[in-house]
């Protein structure tokens, strides 16, 4: 029997996956995801993720034909790293990844991607379709995508394409983004930036709210539990929804998918006010093909199963490429 590998690299958790040659799960592990003091701590969490993983699958980790990982980033593809990590403290500079698993699993059969990547990955080996041309977006803390065009999974010469939530939505840069550039569609409509434009928006103009916006410790599902209640929560959440569509057309112009699939916590918790009415919106702006527009079928797991897939298909989710 075949064995492959899946490992889902987060600020707050590792988790592993091991599956046989169909895809069907025969063991896992997770554990937190240290914060420091280096990246060498973050490998070694990773390097025993895998071995746990394959101790409960009963597999040694010599043994997995092909392992692959969906991590934050960004990435340096040519060194097998992480590089400075956003969502990890200053101190972690670099995390090895490549070498170390390939290492441990004795093949040199390792794919590395950022999560969004595996996301397309994994919600390509899944769909009914395979289709050669989709995108699975999240938007979540961030924004990001994976592509899939032509049946190539685009990652850009340093593994860093699909960086759609740092395309510039808003000319006028009302919002700085945590990347240290104006007017990203990350500072308007990402999970951690919502409730600071959701603040300067309301002290913009002449609101009445019942919510407590200027809270501290205000937060988007905050806003969203307004929704229908409070006309300030609906007009601002009809003009994220706006950023939102901008950005999905963005995409579709670029990339001409035939489905998208939508993931991260804002969308996934909100499917109404955020994926609806994109669906809503898409029609205004797009000039040509309207793709298909769906919540992610694969949920919290999309970036574990699509690690795993890629390794079970030379890192691109394409069922013909199904080894064993």
């Amino acid at each position: 029997m075949a064995a492959y590998a899946g490992i889902d690299l987060g600020a707050s958790y590792v988790r592993a996956v091991v599956g046989d040659e169909t895809g069907d799960e025969l063991g896992k592990y997770k554990r937190e995801t240290p914060q420091g003091p280096t990246g060498i701590a973050v490998t070694d969490a990773v390097l025993e993720t895998l071995k746990d993983a394959c101790g409960d699958a009963g597999v040694e980790p010599s043994a997995l034909e092909a392992v692959g990982m969906g991590t934050i980033g960004p990435l340096n593809l040519a060194e097998g790293e992480i590089e400075n990590p956003a969502n990890l403290p200053d101190t972690i500079d670099r995390i090895p990844l490549t070498g170390p698993i390939s290492n441990l699993a004795e093949t040199e059969d390792v794919h590395l991607h950022n999560d969004a990547i595996a996301g397309v990955i994994g919600e390509r080996f899944h769909s009914e379709r395979n289709p050669d041309d989709m995108v699975y977006l999240t938007i979540s803390t961030g924004i990001g995508a994976g592509i899939a065009c032509d049946g190539h999974i685009l990652s850009g010469w340093d593994g860093n394409a699909g960086e759609v939530g740092h395309m510039t939505l808003d000319t006028e840069g009302t919002m700085d983004c945590g990347c240290g550039q104006d007017g990203h569609w990350e500072a308007y409509a990402s999970g951690q930036n919502i409730p600071r434009y959701a603040r300067e928006y309301y002290e913009a103009g002449d609101w009445e709210t019942d919510m407590p916006i200027m809270d501290a410790d205000f937060t988007a599902p905050d806003l969203f539990e307004y929704a229908g209640e409070d006309e300030f929560a609906d007009t601002f959440i009809d003009r994220l929804a706006r950023f939102n569509a901008m950005g999905v057309a963005n995409i579709v112009q670029a990339y001409a998918p035939l489905i998208i699939y939508i993931g991260g916590g804002v969308a996934e918790n909100n499917p109404e006010l955020v994926v609806d009415k994109i669906r809503q919106q898409l029609p205004d702006m797009v000039f040509g093909n309207i793709p298909e527009i769906k919540i992610t079928t694969l949920g919290d797991d999309v970036v574990l199963k699509g690690a795993l897939a890629s390794a079970m298909t030379e890192g691109t989710g394409d069922r013909e490429k199904l080894r064993g």
